[in-house]
C-alpha cells in the first residue's frame, strides 16, 4: 500500500463531563500542532460517521475508555463490534462496519488511541488520571502525526507504543 495521502483524526467525547473530554482534548492540540492530518470533534460517533471515511487513506479514532492498565493504548481497529468500554454508544468498530456495509469494500485502516478515564460526571474537569492520560496520548499522537504511515503505525501498536 502506498502512503497515506489523507488521515482523518476523530476526537470524541463532551467537554462537560470530565474525562469524556479527552478525545477532543487531543484534537485540540493536534488541530494546533499537526496541519496535515484534518480533525473531527464529535460527542458521540454516529452512523453518519462512515461516510466521513470516503476518500481518506488512514484514520485514527482518539476516545476515553474506561478499564484501561495503560495512560493510553494504540491499537489498529477492523470493523465489527467493540470490546472495551467506551464511553459512547456506537463504537469506532461499528462506525467501519457501517462503511463497509453500504460502500461494499474494506474501510481505510483505523487505528484507536485510548485513554484510561476515571471520572465523566457532569461539570467536572479532567481528573489526574485523565490528564496524565491526555499527556501520554499526545506524546503519541506527535510521533503518529509525524510518520502518517499505515507500516509505520502497525509497527508503532505491535510494538506496544502507548504511553510514554
Amino acid at each position: 500500500m502506498s502512503e497515506p495521502r489523507s488521515v482523518l483524526v476523530f476526537g470524541i467525547g463532551n467537554p462537560a463531563r470530565g474525562d469524556d473530554a479527552l478525545g477532543v482534548r487531543l484534537i485540540e492540540r493536534m488541530r494546533a500542532h499537526c496541519p496535515a492530518v484534518e480533525v473531527l470533534e464529535v460527542f458521540q460517533l454516529q452512523v453518519e460517521h462512515a461516510l466521513d471515511l470516503c476518500g481518506v487513506d488512514l484514520v485514527l479514532f482518539c476516545d476515553a475508555a474506561v478499564g484501561l492498565k495503560q495512560s493510553c493504548e494504540l491499537r489498529e481497529i477492523e470493523p465489527g463490534a467493540s470490546r472495551l468500554a467506551f464511553s459512547h454508544a456506537m463504537s469506532p468498530q461499528a462506525v467501519l462496519d457501517v462503511f463497509e456495509r453500504i460502500h461494499g469494500y474494506t474501510p481505510p485502516p483505523a487505528f484507536l488511541l485510548a485513554m484510561r478515564a476515571d471520572s465523566m460526571g457532569l461539570g467536572e474537569t479532567l481528573s489526574s488520571v485523565g490528564e496524565q492520560s491526555l499527556e501520554s496520548a499526545w506524546t503519541v499522537a506527535r510521533r503518529l502525526c509525524a510518520e502518517p504511515s499505515v507500516a509505520v503505525w502497525r509497527r508503532y501498536a505491535a510494538a506496544g507504543l502507548n504511553s510514554p
